[in-house]
């Protein structure tokens, strides 16, 4: 996998300054003797530990926002897989994000109802494309010259008629703390109304100059959200209208039955506050009692799910367990071959492709082979070049990489969390592998919830 650099020239872009570099990607000013208009190529940091969630989140990026139009958005130019330089190629949107705003503290109220009317208004065009965005915060939003807000990186995003990558390969609450909706909390993704509840942590942030939740950095803390709810922005600027309160307040619900349903009936409130019904939410002025708060936390410890997802329950899963050492080469064609054959009979069938690498018991594990290349990249690319056989749609397949001590197990697991129908899977011809193996896939066998087939060659 090539790095990026200044002078670096990948697909006719040519690689300029860099314009800034996160925890997870780095910015650069790119030119193409194709377009005049600006444009920054986006690029993931691949280190050589653990570098899963980097490479899930960029992968989403590159399957969501070419399918989205419109001024909300950036306009994509060009996009690269893991075989070269992995990027993004983007229209430039001048200006600052609305980060630096942010840390000024309480906003004019004027300021503050057209801004949040323009989010509400982005993010009504982006459901309507079936995506919610699932990382809203003050950083991923930039506004046009013309007054449009614009909505960046998506790497959390959940689009309606794509497997969800990070559902299936990540077991904890994926969003920024701060804004994060109890139903993500959760594990629910793919609810629009998740936004909603982000847009009123923004909104009250706007209106009070703190967060709703204050700034939490641990997992641990998260599950609060499911029964504290916050101070009454009136209790800390008693200036502020009610009807304001009221729409802060119901954005904020924690059961996204009682939030606003869509973000244009929140736009629609923002811009009528003269219709804006209110309820106890807008004239409450201090934080529930103890005793609310016991009954709260003693039904939420309960909650095991909230909202709903855009996750189709009738489509058939089949789990491939794709062998990619030299061993494994064998039984490549043949497990092309029946998975051919399986999608005969259920054409819809979405295929979850799944590699493990095994992680040593002991010892330090650096995240790279013997070329120096970053394992978990190489195996990917190998794993989507060996799908290319298959010829089948973007929307019908996902790639898990899984690391582990225990192959077997990791199979079982992730299984489970995709809810796999079928799991196909080879053991060698090898005698000495074949006793290495087909221990993996005897365990897989005997503990499979879904049913299994296992190939062999020759």
């Amino acid at each position: 996998m090539r790095r990026p650099e200044k002078g670096l020239t990948v697909d006719g872009f040519t690689l300029g300054e860099q314009r800034h570099e996160g925890g997870f990607a780095t910015i650069w000013a790119v030119t193409h003797p194709l377009y005049r208009t600006p444009m920054l190529l986006k690029a993931p940091k691949i280190l050589d530990g653990d570098d899963g969630p980097t490479i899930v989140g960029f992968e989403i990026e590159q399957m969501v926002m070419p399918r989205l139009v419109g001024p909300h958005v950036p306009r994509i130019m060009g996009q690269g897989g893991f075989e070269g330089l992995p990027y993004i190629v983007q229209e430039e949107i001048p200006g600052q994000s609305l980060q630096a705003r942010f840390d000024k503290g309480p906003w004019a109220l004027s300021d503050l109802i057209e801004t949040t009317a323009r989010i509400a208004e982005a993010l009504a065009a982006l459901h309507a494309q079936g995506v919610a965005h699932l990382d809203l915060k003050p950083a991923n939003i930039l506004a046009r010259e013309t007054g449009e807000v614009v909505l960046i990186d998506f790497g959390l995003a959940r689009h309606r008629d794509l497997p969800d990558l990070l559902e299936e390969e990540f077991s904890i609450p994926m969003g920024t703390y701060p804004y994060i909706a109890p139903e993500q909390v959760l594990r629910t993704r793919g609810d629009p109304r998740s936004d909603i509840f982000a847009l009123g942590a923004l909104l009250y942030e706007m209106a009070t100059g703190r967060a709703p939740f204050g700034m939490p950095a641990k997992m641990k803390h998260l599950r609060r959200r499911l029964w504290l709810d916050p101070v009454p922005p009136r209790f800390l600027r008693p200036e502020l209208p009610e009807w304001l309160q009221e729409i802060i307040l119901r954005a904020l619900e924690v059961d996204p039955e009682r939030r606003y349903q869509t973000a244009a009936q929140l736009r629609f409130d923002l811009q009528h506050p003269g219709q804006v019904v209110l309820t106890a939410r807008g004239r409450k002025l201090r934080p529930d009692g103890w005793l609310t708060l016991w009954r709260r936390r003693r039904k939420a410890a309960r909650l095991t799910r909230l909202g709903t997802s855009w996750a189709r329950a009738d489509v058939p899963i089949l789990l491939v367990a794709v062998d990619l050492s030299p061993e494994g080469e064998a039984l490549h064609a043949l497990l092309l071959t029946w998975v051919r054959r399986m999608l005969t009979h259920q054409p819809e069938a979405r295929v979850a492709l799944v590699n493990v690498i095994r992680t040593a018991l002991l010892g330090i594990d650096t995240g790279v082979d013997a070329a120096g290349e970053n394992r978990h990249v190489a195996r990917l690319v190998a794993l989507k070049t060996w799908a290319a056989g298959l010829d089948l749609p973007e929307a019908q397949l996902t790639f898990q990489i899984l690391e582990s001590v225990d192959p077997a197990q990791a199979i079982l697991d992730h299984a489970t969390q995709v809810g796999a129908d079928h799991i196909l899977m080879g053991a060698r011809g090898h005698s000495t592998a074949r006793r290495y193996l087909g221990s993996v896939s005897a365990k897989v066998v005997a503990e499979a919830a879904a049913s299994v087939t296992v190939i062999r060659a020759g």
